[in-house]
């Protein structure tokens, strides 16, 4: 598959003019100002009206709210209670096999396959930097050297909590300031390293089978990103990267089941997660522009000894 190596590395495919003017609008607007405005919009209890946005919001792009646990626009107080909605029990299945990978979101596949050189594909003509995405420490990056990295975009009809492809403990969470670009198709084919400038949430986890990171990308009105463990992330503004360290055992590790939630994102993005080499194999149906459903079965575990 050539998802698998570098080979979508030609060049980037020619944009309407239309198009070239959406993304120059990208560059030239305040993204932070106005993600922080609707970030208060769509924190804001205002009765009606926000039943009339969720509801427009539906029709618009067809949400699928059978599946939810509150199934009424009505229901919720806030956008953001609406945006992140639980789904009720059953509407997904967690593959029970602890030899394999599900998928952590709904959402479709942007790129997935080899980490080569240190570098991951963000589309045709742009690759960018394993480092850089996970916050600019070698160190950090160094056990993912050669691996594997997969990118899921999460579109706004999509359910929007993160859950784990796999049993992991948490080792470190790092807070990286960035841009906030949007990161549909159309942005991730024509600004370079979106992915590794944009603002994100970069988790380290401990596996049975290596390391594995997931990181949480933000974008243009994304109003913020949360964990189940740190609740919303929101370090003071300006240019500084933060990090926690977590314990690897004990009362205080903080470990999850294949399948628990460990986040959300309110106003949709991306997921990048890398894998440590030898350690996953994408199945045969898994691809770009793939459609994702949490829960399904993603990749196996390659196991010990075997060449991948």
């Amino acid at each position: 598959m050539s998802s698998e190596n570098l080979s979508s590395s030609s060049l980037p495919v020619k944009n309407t003019i239309g198009d070239k003017i959406k993304i120059a609008l990208q560059y030239a607007m305040p993204k932070h100002a106005i993600s922080r405005l609707v970030g208060k919009l769509a924190a804001a209890k205002m009765g009606w009206l926000t039943t009339k946005l969720i509801d427009v919001f539906i029709n618009a792009y067809g949400i699928n709210m059978s599946e939810a646990k509150l199934k009424k626009a009505s229901d919720f107080e806030t956008f953001n209670d609406f945006f992140t909605r639980e789904l009720e029990s059953g509407a997904r299945t967690i593959d029970p096999d602890s030899d394999s990978l599900c998928y952590p979101v709904d959402g479709a596949i942007s790129q997935q396959g080899d980490i080569v050189e240190g570098k991951l594909i963000q589309a045709k003509g742009f690759n960018y930097s394993l480092t850089s995405l996970l916050g600019g420490d070698s160190r950090t990056a160094a056990p993912f050297q050669q691996g594997k990295f997969s990118c899921i975009y999460l579109a706004p009809k999509d359910y929007h909590r993160i859950h784990m492809p796999m049993a992991a403990t948490l080792r470190e969470m790092i807070y990286v300031p960035g841009e906030l670009f949007s990161v549909n198709p159309l942005t991730a084919s024509n600004v370079p390293d979106l992915f590794a400038r944009n603002e994100r949430v970069v988790t380290i986890f401990d596996t049975d089978h290596g390391a594995l990171a997931m990181v949480l990308v933000g974008a243009t009105i994304v109003a913020s990103i949360e964990t189940t463990w740190a609740g919303t992330i929101t370090p003071p503004a300006g240019s500084d990267i933060f990090r926690w360290q977590y314990p690897a055992k004990g009362v205080d590790a903080i470990t999850f089941k294949k399948g628990d939630e460990m986040g959300r994102f309110k106003l949709g993005s991306t997921v990048v997660s890398t894998f440590a080499p030898n350690m996953v194999k994408f199945t045969p149906e898994a691809g770009p522009k793939t459609i994702t459903r949490l829960g399904e079965l993603y990749a196996n575990l390659i196991p010990a000894n075997n060449e991948k």
